[in-house]
Order: structure tokens, then sequence, then C-alpha cells
């Protein structure tokens, strides 16, 4: 799966838009299917499924202007990397220290040391971009692009355009949380889903690894999020 995305994402252009489009078809689909299982009245069902476009077509919209040609990979991989981290520090960290579940009826994984360690995760993957760019190792906008077309997207993702070295640490602290929560946001609102449905994962198209929306669930909230903040942000 790695291969596959990252390849997709090295090439963009058209091979970019497909792979998008079409890990956003198949999420819809699981969507569309659990949201029915566990909706009987048609007027529910057709507001799950309106809910789920709107929802699922802003996550592939965002992929999709983030792999624009004014930028760089470094805005689209900031926030991919961000959402990977708080996976990964939720998981070891949850595994090793256990204690207080959030939401056991909902997922009885999940645990509050284990969102401690995706605030680090996400906040420890902020901060090697901030000192990457710094250092001059990556940029945001492509050679001859003015910096200032890579700044529309204001401080959500390329907040570090205009990061301070005073509060750099705080704002990567603020980001991080941010991040973490919206990620585990989304993972526990998908269990939601899943248990209201009955089932114990989003689908089978990717064996061994359930659905599409069960690989996706916490980047979807975060785009989402990204999106709306990116639209109703002070101009």
């Amino acid at each position: 799966m790695i291969a596959v995305s990252g390849l997709a994402l090295w090439l963009g252009g058209a091979v970019w838009i497909a792979f998008v489009c079409a890990v956003a078809v198949g999420t819809l689909w699981e969507w569309i299917r659990i949201a029915r299982m566990g909706t009987r009245n048609p007027a529910a069902r057709g507001f799950w499924n309106f809910a789920g476009m709107l929802y699922v077509g802003t996550g592939a919209a965002m992929l999709l202007f983030l792999r624009n040609p004014a930028f760089t990979l470094a805005p689209l991989l900031t926030v991919l990397v961000a959402v990977i981290a708080v996976d990964v520090g939720a998981y070891f960290t949850g595994r090793a220290l256990g204690g207080p579940k959030i939401a056991p009826s909902i997922s009885p994984s999940k645990t509050w040391s284990g969102l401690l360690g995706g605030v680090l995760g996400a906040t420890l993957a902020l901060l090697c971009a901030v000192r990457l760019w710094r250092d001059g190792a990556i940029w945001l906008s492509q050679a001859g692009i003015s910096a200032d077309v890579a700044a529309c997207l204001g401080t959500q993702p390329c907040w570090y355009l205009q990061a301070r070295p005073v509060p750099l640490f705080a704002t990567c602290v603020m980001t991080g949380i941010f991040v973490a929560i919206c990620a585990q946001a989304g993972d526990f609102f998908e269990s939601w889903m899943k248990r209201r449905a009955g089932v114990k994962d989003s689908g089978n198209l990717i064996p061994g690894h359930g659905g599409f929306l069960d690989r996706v669930d916490g980047l979807l909230a975060v785009l989402f999020l990204l999106a709306l903040m990116l639209l109703f942000q002070p101009r």
C-alpha cells in the first residue's frame, strides 16, 4: 500500500488524480454500506449518503489541492506524516502505558495515554518539518513561483512559513494537539459507525487490513477540518 500510494504521490498529475479518485470511490462505497446497515429510515439514509459525499469528497479535494503544481511535496507530506505519526505514537504509547480508556463503549483500545502519544508523535513530525524548511532542505513552492503563492494556505499547513523562533515550539505543540485530536476523533467516529452497523471492518477491499475507510478515517477528519479552516480563514 505504501509503495502504490507513494508512487502515485511522486508521479502526481493524472496518476495522483486517478489514485485519489479510486480511493475516494472505495471509501464512499464503504461509508454508504455501513451507514445503510445502521439506518432504516429512507430520509436518514439520504442524509448519510449526502454527508458521506461531502465528507469524503472534501478530503479527496484537499489531497488534490495540496498536490497542485504551485507546491512541492512538502505541504502534503507534512499533513500525511503528521497523521501517521499520531497513529504510531498512539499505538506504542497506549500499548506501553495503558491506563484509562477514552470511550470504551466505542473503541475499547483507545486510551488517554495513547492520545498523548499521538500528540507527541505529531508534534515531533511538525518540528522536523519546520527544521527542514528552516535549513533549506525542503521548499514550499516550486522553482520560479513566489513564496507568497505557497503562503496562500495561510497557517495551515504551511504555518511554518510565518512561524517565529520564539513561539515555534508552542506553535508545533498546539498544531500537534489539533492534528492528534482530529485524527483520533475521525477514528472514533468511524468506530461508532461500525458499531452502529454491527460490523468489525468497514470492508474487505484490502486483504488483512479491512477497508479503505479503516485506513483513512483519521486522515479524512484532518483533511476535512483543514478544508474548513482554509475556507473560513480571515482574508
